[in-house]
C-alpha cells in the first residue's frame, strides 16, 4: 500500500528528515497540489457505435482518479446491466452505486474540506472523463442544440469505479496515491487520469506520485493513461516521463464553433466561441473596455476580471484587448456581452457566463473603427453554430509537447486523441461556465484539454483489454501506438513531440499483428541502468530485485514501441536499439521491414530485416542501427513492419534537446 504507509510513518516522525531516514522510506515527496487536465470524437477516429465487440466488455472495469461523478446522469444508468463481475473488490462511500457506476470512493487527507463529502462530483471534469471513457450511448445529446448526436464512451457497457482525490482546492499527492491505491486493490482493469500539476516540473520517476502510481498499477496488470498536460505549445512541457504509463496529447476533431458578431452598421464579423445564449434584443450599445474602467485601474482594457465598472458597463457588449480567459468576466458587472480581440487558439472554446465571442486582432481593429465613427455604436452576439474544421486533426496549442525531461531518449507523449470541443456529461450542479453565481447549467457540457483526450485513450485501451484479456500494459500500449493513424508533421512543427506515434485508432488497435511487450523485469533493468539502487529498488518492488552488473539495462534496449535519441547537432552517432516483437496476428507470417523517408546524413539499418513467424505468441528480436549526424533540430521517420495483413508502425526521432 503507497498511502498507508505514508500516513503511518507520518504518525511517528515530526519532520522530514526523520521520514527520509526510515528504512521503509524510499523517497520523500512534498504533497503537491495538482489540477485537473462525445458525440463527434469517436466517430471522427474510426470508431463507430455498431463496432464489434465482446461480452468480456461488460466485465471490463474502468478506474477513474478525478473530481467524482455525476451519478444522475444519463450517462451512468445501469439499464441493461447485470451485476458487478466477480472479480470486484470495491465498494461506494457516501454514495448510492449501480450496475454502472460500482465504485465510487473519495479520498482527503487534509482535514479541511470545503466540498461536499462524498464522491458526488460538484465540477463536471470527472463526469465529463468517465462518460468519455465508458459512458452509454446517450441518443439525442446536445448543449442547448450545440453538437447534437448520440453522446457514448469507448466502452460504453463497461462498468466505472470513481476515486475522488480532487477538490475545489486541487488535487493533493497523498490523495491521488490513496486513489491509486483503491483502485488496484478493488481489481480496475484500466486506470485514467486527467490530472497534473499546476505548474512544469520535471521531478525523478519515484519523486513523482503518478509515476509511482502507475507503477504498481503496472505491476498487478493496470495500465494507466495519464493526460499530458496544458502547457504547450511551448517545448519541454509534457511531465509524464515513466514509459510503463501511456501519455495522451491532445488533437482536434473536424467539428468546431464559430459565432457571429453584427455591428450596427450592418457588417457582419464571424469568430469563435461556446455561446449558448440568444440575443434578446436586435443589438446592444457597445462600449471600449478602456474606456469603462473602475478608477485607476489601467487592466480595464483587457478586461481583467474586477476591472470593469458595473455602472459603465450594464447592458453594454463590451470590447476587449486581447483575451482574458476568466470566465469570471463582465457577470458581476451585468454586461450584455464581451467581444474579446484575440484567439486563445484556433478552435477550443470556453463557455463564458454571458454572450462572448473572440475574434481576430485585424477584426478586433475594424470594430474599434466603428465603434469610434459613431456616437451610438451597437452590436449583437449571436448564438454559436457549428462549422467543419478541415485542417483536422492536428495538435492543439494547448498541449503540452516532448521532448522528455526526465529521459531525454524516450519517446513523449506516446500518443494523441481528440481532446478539443469534446461534449460529454456533466454535473448539474456546476454552471457550464464554472462561475459561481452562473445560472445556465446542464446535465452536459462542451470542453477542451488533454483531459478529454486522455478518457478518449482510456477506453480504447478497455476495448483492447476486452479483446484481449491477459495482454500485460505494454502489450496493450503498444498495440495502442503501432497502429495510431500518422499525423501531418505540416501542421504540427513539433512533430511527434506534440502527437507521438500520431492519431488513436481503436478498431486497428485491436489486431496489432506485433506487440513490442514488457513487464516488471524489464522497467527494472531499465531504472538500475538509470542509477537507482538495489535498496531503494526493493522498496518499491516490494521483493527482493537487486540491481546487480545484470540487470542494468540501457535506455536503448527498453522495449518500447518508438525510438527516441537525443543529440548533439552535427555529432556523429553510432547507436543500437534492441528491440523483440511478439506475434499477435497470424500463426504463420512473414514481416518485412520498412524505413521511411530520412535525412541522406544518417545511415539507418535494422537486423534482421524480414521475421518469420511460425507460431502466435513467438517472439523474434531486431535492433534498429542509427549512424551519422543531423542539421536540423529534429528528424524524424517511421520504422514499419509489414506481413501483407497486419502493419506495427514505430515512430523513429532524432533530435537536438
Amino acid at each position: 500500500m503507497i498511502v498507508n504507509l505514508y500516513i503511518m510513518m507520518y504518525t511517528f516522525c515530526e519532520n522530514l528528515k526523520c521520514l527520509a531516514g526510515m528504512d521503509e522510506v524510499v523517497s520523500v515527496i512534498p504533497n503537491r497540489i495538482h489540477s485537473i487536465q462525445t458525440t463527434r470524437s469517436w466517430n471522427f477516429i474510426g470508431f463507430p457505435e455498431n463496432v464489434q465487440r465482446t461480452k468480456v466488455e461488460s466485465d471490463t472495469i474502468v478506474g477513474i482518479l478525478d473530481t467524482g461523478i455525476w451519478p444522475n446522469s444519463s450517462s451512468f444508468s445501469d439499464r441493461g446491466l447485470g451485476p458487478p463481475p466477480q472479480k470486484w473488490k470495491g465498494s461506494c462511500q457516501n454514495f448510492t452505486c449501480n450496475n454502472k457506476i460500482i465504485g465510487a470512493k473519495y479520498f482527503r487527507v487534509d482535514a479541511d474540506i470545503v466540498d461536499t463529502i462524498s464522491p458526488i462530483d460538484t465540477s463536471g471534469h470527472g463526469s465529463h472523463t468517465a462518460s468519455t471513457a465508458a459512458g452509454n450511448s446517450v441518443s439525442n445529446a446536445n448543449l442547448f442544440g450545440l453538437g447534437s448526436g448520440t453522446l457514448r464512451g469507448g466502452v460504453p457497457s463497461a462498468r466505472i469505479a470513481m476515486y475522488k482525490v480532487c477538490w475545489k482546492s486541487g488535487c493533493s499527492t497523498a490523495d491521488i496515491l490513496a486513489g491509486f491505491d483503491a483502485a488496484i486493490e478493488d481489481g480496475v482493469d484500466i486506470i485514467s487520469v486527467s490530472l497534473g500539476p499546476r505548474v512544469v516540473l520535471f521531478t525523478d520517476y519515484f519523486e513523482d506520485e503518478f509515476a509511482i502510481g502507475a507503477f504498481h498499477a503496472m505491476k498487478r496488470g493496470i495500465l494507466t493513461s495519464k493526460a499530458a498536460g496544458n502547457a504547450g505549445p511551448q517545448r519541454a512541457t509534457m511531465t509524464n516521463p515513466a514509459p510503463w504509463i501511456i501519455t495522451v496529447a491532445a488533437s482536434t476533431t473536424d467539428r468546431k464553433f464559430l459565432t457571429k458578431l453584427q455591428l450596427g452598421n450592418g457588417r457582419i464579423l464571424e469568430g469563435i466561441s461556446l455561446n449558448t445564449f440568444r440575443p434578446t434584443d436586435k443589438s446592444y450599445p457597445l462600449i471600449y473596455a478602456g474606456d469603462a474602467g473602475r478608477r485607476n485601474n489601467s487592466m480595464s482594457r483587457f478586461c481583467v476580471e474586477n476591472s470593469l465598472d458595473g455602472a459603465l458597463v450594464k447592458g453594454k457588449i463590451v470590447l476587449c484587448d486581447g483575451y482574458t480567459p476568466s470566465q469570471y468576466v463582465g457577470l458581476a458587472s451585468e454586461a450584455a456581452g464581451l467581444i474579446f480581440t484575440a484567439t486563445w487558439n484556433s478552435v477550443a472554446v470556453l463557455a463564458f457566463a454571458l454572450p462572448t465571442i473572440q475574434i481576430t486582432a485585424s477584426d478586433g481593429n475594424s470594430v474599434s473603427s466603428y465603434l469610434k465613427s459613431t456616437s451610438n455604436p451597437t452590436a449583437t452576439i449571436f448564438k454559436s453554430f457549428e462549422g467543419k474544421d478541415s485542417s483536422a486533426p492536428y495538435i492543439a496549442s494547448f498541449s503540452a509537447r516532448g521532448p522528455n525531461m526526465v529521459t531525454p531518449n524516450i519517446l513523449k507523449p506516446d500518443i494523441a486523441a481528440p481532446g478539443v470541443n469534446i461534449l460529454a456529461a456533466w454535473s448539474s450542479v456546476s454552471p457550464i461556465s464554472g462561475v459561481r453565481g452562473d445560472t445556465t447549467v446542464s446535465n452536459l457540457n462542451i470542453v477542451s484539454g488533454t483531459s478529454m483526450a486522455c478518457p478518449h485513450v482510456t477506453g480504447a485501451a478497455a476495448y483492447v483489454k476486452s479483446n484481449h484479456p491477459d495482454w500485460s500494459p505494454a502489450a496493450i500500449k503498444s498495440a495502442l501506438m503501432t497502429t495510431a493513424t500518422p499525423m501531418n508533421p505540416a501542421l504540427d512543427v513539433d512533430a511527434e513531440f506534440a502527437y507521438g506515434a500520431g492519431q488513436l485508432n481503436p478498431l486497428k488497435a485491436a489486431n496489432p499483428g506485433l506487440v513490442y511487450d514488457a513487464g516488471e523485469y524489464d522497467y527494472i533493468s531499465f531504472l538500475c541502468g538509470q542509477g537507482y539502487n538495489s535498496s531503494s529498488l526493493q522498496k518499491i518492488t516490494g521483493d527482493k530485485s537487486t540491481c546487480t552488473s545484470a540487470k542494468k539495462g540501457t535506455v536503448f534496449n527498453l522495449n518500447l514501441p518508438s525510438f527516441a535519441l537525443s543529440t548533439n547537432r552535427s555529432s556523429h552517432n553510432n547507436v543500437t536499439f534492441g528491440r523483440t516483437v511478439t506475434n499477435v496476428g497470424s500463426g504463420t507470417s512473414k514481416y518485412r521491414v520498412t524505413i521511411t523517408a530520412h535525412p541522406s546524413s544518417l545511415k539507418v539499418e535494422v537486423l534482421p530485416n524480414v521475421l518469420a513467424f511460425s507460431s502466435l505468441g513467438q517472439k523474434l528480436s531486431f535492433t534498429l542501427k542509427i549512424e551519422g549526424s543531423i542539421n536540423a533540430d529534429l528528424v524524424s521517420f517511421s520504422l514499419i513492419w509489414d506481413d501483407g495483413t497486419f502493419k506495427a508502425r514505430s515512430p523513429v526521432v532524432v533530435y537536438v534537446p
